[in-house]
Parts: structure tokens; sequence; C-alpha cells
């Protein structure tokens, strides 16, 4: 229950009610709305004022849809009847649902954050809205989790919006499942200093694509290995001297290339696959691959990957697909492979 509040809490009483007990299949009247502000509330309001602050939500630009229908008063005079009043929300139910599954199939965010932020979203809709939540309590609080990563976020937006290098430490996991800093050949916390120049999500993970300023190539790091983070008063270096961003960064083609999001140069690379491997091909290089060659149950594809994201791939698939060229990669793949079957062979 409500304290007892002034008249000119009114107009806001009344958004708060159609804010959290209206949606395009949950209507109310000017009475449903007067019983509850009396009953929740503790306000005492007529049908006119109701309707006054209903047109006047309306004028400030809030989307209220409502019916109008003509009636026949006592004095045989007609007069319009205004019901069915609802709140038309910015996220349909459906498109919450989305962003909720999002968050609760994502990797990266810790676990008491992601059901923080699903309440956050079911606000956004009414009391009626039931989203999946239910399921977040058959998730384990088990996630190794790094409680920065918001910060960390924001941090980087700032850092790039403002063209700044950052500084950070990044982690690694032991075996007592606890983050621990890298530290360099003398045994102490190492100290990156990084170009920021874009954020992106690739297989449920948030990457950072930079440039680690001693050198001149591109780098991928994940944010949720990130700690300690410092925004410095040091200008980027610009694309144009970062190899691979000489001519500004183009994402999808980065991603396409980049699809485990390990640093180092892109090549031309070419394979067979089964046929009933494309879509997975097209899912994972995007719309820039090219099959070559279709034989009845094989095609040949020619796709630019960074070399040591395509030999993992290859490995992945290595019963569907064989590699043809750069031949580094093909020995490189071969080695591996005899590795694997050495691992595997009976003593």
């Amino acid at each position: 229950m409500y304290t007892k509040q002034a008249k000119k809490m009114l107009i806001i009483n009344i958004l708060d009610i159609l804010k959290r007990y209206t949606d395009e299949d949950h209507r109310l009247s000017q009475r449903e709305i007067l019983d509850i502000l009396d009953q929740e509330y503790d306000m005492k309001a007529d049908r006119k004022a109701v309707k006054r602050n209903l047109m006047n939500l309306i004028d400030f630009g809030y989307h209220i849809e409502y019916s109008e229908t003509t009636r026949t008063n006592k004095a045989g005079e007609e007069e319009s009847l205004y019901t069915d009043w609802y709140l038309d929300k910015d996220f349909s139910d459906g498109e919450l649902r989305f962003l909720i599954d999002s968050l609760l199939f994502s990797k990266h965010i810790p676990y008491n954050q992601c059901k923080e932020l699903i309440g956050k979203l079911e606000k956004l809709s009414s009391c009626y809205f039931h989203s999946r939540t239910k399921y977040i309590r058959t998730i384990s609080n088990n996630n190794l989790e790094n409680k920065q990563i918001f910060y960390t976020i924001e941090v980087l937006d700032q850092a790039i919006a403002k063209g700044r290098q950052v500084s950070f430490q990044y982690n690694e996991f032991g075996t007592d499942k606890k983050m621990h800093p890298r530290k360099n050949g003398e045994g102490k916390v190492r100290e990156y200093v990084v170009n920021p120049y874009q954020m992106a999500a690739v297989n449920g993970y948030y990457y950072l694509i930079c440039n680690y300023d001693k050198y001149d190539n591109i780098s991928n790091y994940r944010l949720d290995r990130i700690t300690e983070i410092r925004m410095l008063n040091i200008p980027v270096k610009p694309m144009k001297k970062v190899k691979g961003l000489e001519n500004g960064l183009d994402l999808p083609k980065h991603m396409a290339e980049h699809i485990y999001m390990f640093s180092g140069e892109s090549v031309p690379v070419r394979f067979k696959a089964k046929k009933y491997l494309i879509s997975e091909i097209i899912d994972w290089f995007g719309s820039d691959v090219q099959f070559l060659m279709e034989t009845k149950e094989e095609v040949t594809a020619r796709v630019v990957v960074n070399l040591e994201a395509m030999r993992k791939w290859a490995l992945q698939y290595g019963v569907h697909v064989k590699v043809i060229s750069p031949q580094k990669l093909v020995d490189m793949i071969r080695e591996d492979a005899e590795i694997v079957r050495k691992k595997y062979e009976e003593e």
C-alpha cells in the first residue's frame, strides 16, 4: 500500500498504473484505473480527472491507446465514451524474451549480474509478462566470474570515443579456478598498453579489437579476461599505422577472417568439404566464401582467414573437411593429426 499522496502526483500514478497493468492484451477502463488508484495508491479522484491526465500524457508524447464509442445520455444527447486504455510499450514481449534469452546464453556475464539485468528487462513490460527467467534457476552459479566486466566495457567505450590508449592486466585461470594475471619473464605482473578500436561479440564472448602498442599488428583480447583497466592520457595510434587496418576496420570482414579471434595475418585458404556442411561454412565464414568446384558429395571452397583460426577449424571439422592450400597450413594440420593419432594408439 502506498502512502497517501498529493493530488499533483495523480498523473505520475496513472502512468505507473499503465506501465504495470496494461498492454495490448490487458486494457483498463477509467473506472478500473480509479479503483487501482484508491486501493494501491490511497488516492481519490474522479473520472474527469483521470481522463484529463490520460490526455495530458498523450500530449506529452506517451503512446497510449484507447477505444472511443458514442452513446446517448439521459438528456438525449450524444457523448463520447473512452475506454480500453493501455500503454503501447517500446518493446514487445517477443523482443524482451529474445533479449532475456541472449543474456541467459551469454558466457561472459556473471550469474548475479545476469539476473539483475533480466529483472530490469522485465520491468519494461507489464506485470503479465512471463519471461523465461525461471530457467535461470536451473543454471548453477558455477561461472568463473569477472565482476569487473561492466566497468571494463564502460572504460573502453569512453577510451574509444575519446581516442585514448588503455592499460590493463590480462588474466588466465589456474587449477584453483581463479583468475591470475599474466606475468613477464621476471615474474612481475605484466601491464598491457593497447590502442582500442572496437568491441565485438563472437561465440558468446566480448572481444576488444586493438593494437598492442609495442607492435604494428591487430590484437584481440577477451573482455572477461581483462582487469584493472585504466584510460591513459595518450592518443591512440592511428589505424593506418596498424597492419591490416590501413583502410580502417571493416568489422564484418575482420570477424569472418578471425573466427576464433586469433591474432595474426589472414591468408587465402582452399579446402574441400562435404556438401552437407555448406550451411555451417557460411555460418562461420560469412557470405564472402567462394564455392569453386562442386561434385555430387563435395564442394571446394575458398576463404580468407587467419591461419591459426583455420588450423583449429580444420581440426574441429576434420572428419568432413580437407585443406588443400596453402601448403604451410596443410603441413601444420598433418602434424597435428599425427600427434592426435599417436595419443590414441594402443599401447
